[in-house]
């Protein structure tokens, strides 16, 4: 059973820092994509940031220049580092992975979630 486990957010004024982190475990035989969704109260769910095993990243708009991704390949862990924070900021960010196992296709499996608030 593969098992997306998130850590590192909390609450934090505006212009400050966070790190988040995901370790994917499990019976993985390959893992593609790697990144992270935010979901705000009363919206969608949007991608935040991805980045390939190859290294390539793609970010939303809105973040560019002050989120940045990385990840161990070996260790089939993903990071997401948080500068200049702002308040719009503040939503429940999911790890994502595009992997498979040794017991199935190519899927997608997401972390239970963690909290990130930025007061203003």
């Amino acid at each position: 059973q593969v098992q997306l486990v998130e850590s590192g957010g909390g609450l934090v004024q505006a212009g400050g820092s966070l790190r988040l982190s995901c370790a994917a475990s499990g019976r993985i035989f390959s893992v593609n994509t790697m990144g992270w969704y935010r979901q705000a109260p009363g919206k969608q769910r949007e991608l935040v940031a991805q980045i390939t095993s190859g290294g390539s990243t793609n970010f939303v708009d809105s973040v560019k220049g002050r989120f940045t991704i990385s990840r161990d390949n070996a260790e089939n862990t993903v990071y997401l580092q948080m500068n200049s924070l702002k308040p719009e900021d503040t939503a429940v960010y999911y790890c994502h992975a595009f992997l498979r196992s040794w017991n199935t296709g190519f899927r997608d499996y997401w972390g239970q979630g963690t909290q990130v608030t930025v007061s203003s």
